[in-house]
């Protein structure tokens, strides 16, 4: 046994003796590394002394990267500590010093610095006789006991209950964009993302749910891809965070105009074991919601599952009165109570595959339903020169279903350079409407009796939208200062769109087609792109620079009608540009610019003449360019205290080639009518430009313990060039909004959030139309209006309060008491004005909603996979220091 002690001492010492000549340093190539290290211990707590279950030990050291032959962290060890708190790491690296980390729900992390104690040489020239006690020792520094670790609970443990995790921040600021997250949300609990989205500075959402950010519509994201979806058909418990991505970079689609991205991303839960949740609720309406969702991750799989089925039913009144100035001048006064009740459901599901430490595939799939009744009542009533015309009833009620098939396939490879990797995902979006409508209109004399027949008429439409994009990415830090990023994509689109419009002939009694105001029509869309930006950073200063070149094919069919057409727009270059300067570890100021497009839609695009308002004929201009927008933005972004984050932004947007109607006199086409120019031609030129500038600041700070308050204000200027396009009118005016939102944590986990908005007056969006290219709203061939006019100012208030109940093992639970516009002063109303006519208008939607919200997580962590690491990391770090 004495000559083994010897045998083993000899070899220890003449190792260590290697590891500190030239070549032979444990953190340089060539070096030695024995991985015979055990360190073993129990964690415990600090005010029981009793041992801590679950615990996370992570033992981080250094090593050699053959790679980038430079001295490099790795991690060493990760391990879960027992059902008593012990904790056993061996095979570990005997020389050098460790960073012992542990981490625990409800506790504060510990960190310190540990090492075997075995110092280099000194066992050269040792008498022989003292070897065996020399390696006895070395045995016992190599095999080393840690000993009781205490660490202590932190400070949002209360009353022995122990809530699972920090908070993250409400709002953080990215690299290109605003980070919100909404998680935590307790308003919109219950709700679609329409209401979360009033929850979002920056997001300006009217009473119909149409979101704006800047004065226009953003383009929307989900998981950072382009969807079929609409925001009224996403649940809002579903979604993780909302991203704002107000001047997107080379890296992003350049079309959209000049609105940015909205990017919604949605829960997916990565935490090893298996965890889920069920949620149900009700309103004051007696409709109901409920969800449930469920994720497993073992060995190489992570599987998600989620399931939400929501019933809606909005209430809604409206008044328009309007004043004609053409004689014989004429006042008309409509009001209108409507009632739509319905449903939707929205399933998610997929996986992702570890295929092993660099490559992944994930393979999701989504499917919407929904099905929306509306009922509703319109009472017009009529003056001419003061004197009674007429008063009318219209009942209407239409049938409105939608579907939504959304998959995704996904591969990424990385490679051992740490954030070198390569990905490509295939989408496919699908969805499909159907919609059915009947209108019964009655007309009355003064006496309310009966004085024409009842004009009765039908709508039956259907449409669908197939969208496929392909994309791949790659990322390549060239060094710790640089990166290079490429990617290409293609995006096509096949759409389709039937609207037939039938009207109850009594001479035959049945419903007749009305070919002049009925619609058929088809189009596809291609896109294809390729993107690079180079990024670089020195101690002070950073840089991204990208370019973006875009081309696309337009094949539009008005069915029916025998007019079909094709557009291809030429290749465009979109450049973009982000230039940081850090000037303090909390302050940065940073500059960017970038090239957006936006280009014609179907009826636009369509040569097609369309008659069916004999005075205003209505023309496409297959001609027409893109619009093109430069849009430039200043940022200063301050941390200036511990749970407090100041952004201001300035920006400006121009936009030339501006698409517009413009009206023309020309000869009628119908050849039946034996008159020559005497009709008016609408069609659409590129003709006007617009600027908006603006100032934006966010602030959010933590007031109190109990108290964080997030405030938003945006004042800005929009203009609209009218140019040489006739009749059109230039407008301009200063507006601003605010948002507001208060978090409080009381005791005994409850917390009560209160929010608000206020929208100041407002200029009104310019009417191109009531024709659908117009996006008027109305059918093809609509009259054209001129009108200017401005959007009163609005305000809201909604509040909720929450109950927590956390337990062991994962399992916790919340009780949320919401109510929307609870002080009932949600009210759009507008004033609008031409050389024709005065009109104002006042509508209300959903006010004072009360809703109670259940919701139940359960979940267990499995330390396997941590296992699974920690053998990675010895048999990797191994290989690495045997070299």
């Amino acid at each position: 046994m004495k000559n083994i002690y010897i045998l083993l001492a000899v070899f220890l010492n003449s190792t260590l003796a290697i590891a500190q000549m030239p070549g032979g340093n444990f953190s340089k190539a060539g070096g030695q590394n024995l991985n015979m290290g055990h360190f073993y211990g129990k964690i415990v707590d600090s005010k029981t002394n009793k041992g801590v279950e679950g615990a996370t030990v992570q033992l981080t050291t250094t090593k050699f990267d053959t790679l980038t032959k430079k001295v490099k962290p790795f991690i060493a060890a990760t391990i879960l500590t027992a059902n008593n708190g012990d904790f056993s790491a061996d095979n570990l690296p005997v020389m050098g010093n460790y960073k012992l980390r542990i981490t625990n729900i409800g506790y504060k992390d510990k960190d310190t610095t540990i090492s075997f104690g075995l110092k280099m040489g000194g066992g050269q020239g040792t008498a022989a006789g003292n070897q065996s006690d020399r390696m006895q020792q070395m045995m016992n520094m190599i095999d080393k006991d840690l000993g009781n670790i205490k660490i202590e609970q932190s400070e949002n443990t209360l009353a022995g209950v122990t809530v699972t995790s920090a908070p993250k921040p409400f709002f953080e600021m990215g690299v290109d964009r605003k980070i919100f997250n909404v998680d935590k949300n307790i308003v919109s609990t219950g709700q679609t993302a329409t209401e979360l989205m009033k929850q979002i500075p920056s997001l300006n959402v009217d009473i119909d749910g149409n979101v704006t950010l800047r004065n226009a519509a953003p383009t929307l994201f989900v998981d950072g891809r382009p969807t079929t979806l609409t925001l009224d058909q996403i649940p809002a418990d579903i979604i993780d965070k909302v991203e704002l991505i107000t001047n997107p970079s080379a890296k992003y689609d350049a079309s959209g105009g000049n609105a940015g991205i909205l990017n919604i991303v949605l829960k997916k839960n990565k935490k090893t074991g298996y965890n889920g949740g069920i949620r149900m609720g009700v309103d004051s309406r007696g409709k109901i919601n409920t969800g449930v969702d469920i994720n497993v991750r073992q060995n190489k799989i992570n599987f998600f599952l989620s399931g939400n089925y929501n019933q809606r039913k909005s209430l809604s009144t409206s008044e328009i009165n309007r004043q004609n100035f053409i004689s014989p001048s004429s006042n008309i006064i409509q009001t209108s109570d409507a009632t739509s009740e319905g449903y939707f459901g929205f399933f998610r599901g997929g996986l992702d595959y570890f295929v092993d430490n660099r490559n992944t595939i994930t393979v999701a799939a989504s499917y919407n339903r929904g099905q929306f009744n509306t009922d509703e009542t319109q009472l017009i009533d009529s003056t001419v020169n003061e004197v009674f015309q007429t008063k009318s009833e219209r009942l209407a009620t239409s049938v409105r279903n939608f579907r939504n098939l959304g998959s995704q396939l996904s591969f990424k490879h990385n490679f051992a350079k740490n954030g070198h990797d390569i990905s490509a995902d295939v989408n496919y979006n699908y969805s499909k409407n159907d919609n059915y409508g009947t209108y019964n209109t009655d007309y009355f004399t003064e006496q309310n009796s009966s004085k024409y027949p009842s004009l009765l008429q039908q709508s039956i439409g259907s449409g669908y939208n197939k969208f496929l994009t392909i994309q791949t990415d790659y990322e390549n830090p060239i060094n710790d200062n640089s990166k290079l990023e490429l990617g290409a994509r293609a995006a096509l689109r096949k759409f389709e769109n039937i609207n037939d419009q039938y009207v109850y002939s009594y001479s035959t009694g049945d419903y007749v087609l009305l070919p002049t105001i009925s619609s058929k029509y088809k189009f596809t869309d291609q896109v294809f792109a390729a993107y690079g930006t180079y990024s670089i950073k020195t101690k002070k200063m950073s840089y991204q620079f990208g370019l973006r070149a875009e081309s696309s094919n337009y094949d539009g069919t008005l069915l029916g009608k025998d007019s079909s057409f094709k557009v291809s727009f030429p290749l465009s270059l979109f450049p973009s540009t982000f230039i940081t300067y850090k000037i303090d570890d909390k302050q940065d100021l940073q500059v960017n610019y970038s090239r957006r497009i936006n280009r014609p839609n179907f009826f636009q695009l369509l040569p097609f003449i369309d008659n069916s308002d004999p005075l205003n004929i209505s023309v496409g201009n297959p001609g027409l360019k893109p619009e093109f927008t430069n849009a430039f933005e200043l940022n200063y972004n301050n941390a200036y205290k511990k749970g407090a984050n100041f952004l201001v932004s300035a920006y400006y947007k121009r936009t030339t080639n501006l698409i517009t109607n413009f009206i023309y006199r020309d000869e009628n086409p119908d050849t039946s009518i034996n008159k020559s120019d005497s009709v008016y031609f609408v069609t659409y030129i590129n003709a006007q430009s617009s600027r908006s500038f603006g100032l934006e600041f966010t602030n959010k700070i933590t007031l109190a313990k109990m108290w964080d308050l997030t405030v938003n204000l945006n004042l800005f200027n929009a203009k609209i060039n009218g140019g040489d396009a006739q009749n059109q009118i230039s407008s301009e005016r200063w507006s601003w909004f605010t948002k507001i939102n208060n978090n409080f944590k009381l005791p005994k986990n409850y917390s009560i959030q209160l929010s608000g908005d206020y929208q100041a007056k407002t200029v009104l969006p310019t009417n191109s139309g009531g024709g659908r290219g117009g996006m008027g709203g109305g059918f093809f061939g609509g009259s054209i209006n001129s009108a200017q006019g401005y959007i009163n100012p609005r305000y809201s208030f909604d509040i909720a309060v929450k109950k927590d109940w956390t337990w062991k093992n994962g399992q916790s639970a919340s009780l949320t008491l919401s109510m929307n516009d609870f002080l009932r002063t949600q009210i759009s109303s507008s004033y609008s004005e031409s050389d024709f006519f005065t009109q104002t208008s006042k509508r209300r939607r959903d006010p004072q909603v009360l809703r109670l919200n259940f919701n139940y997580r359960f979940g267990k962590f499995d330390a396997s996979l941590f296992k699974r690491k920690s053998t990675k990391s010895d048999a990797s770090g191994a290989a690495d220091m045997m070299q």
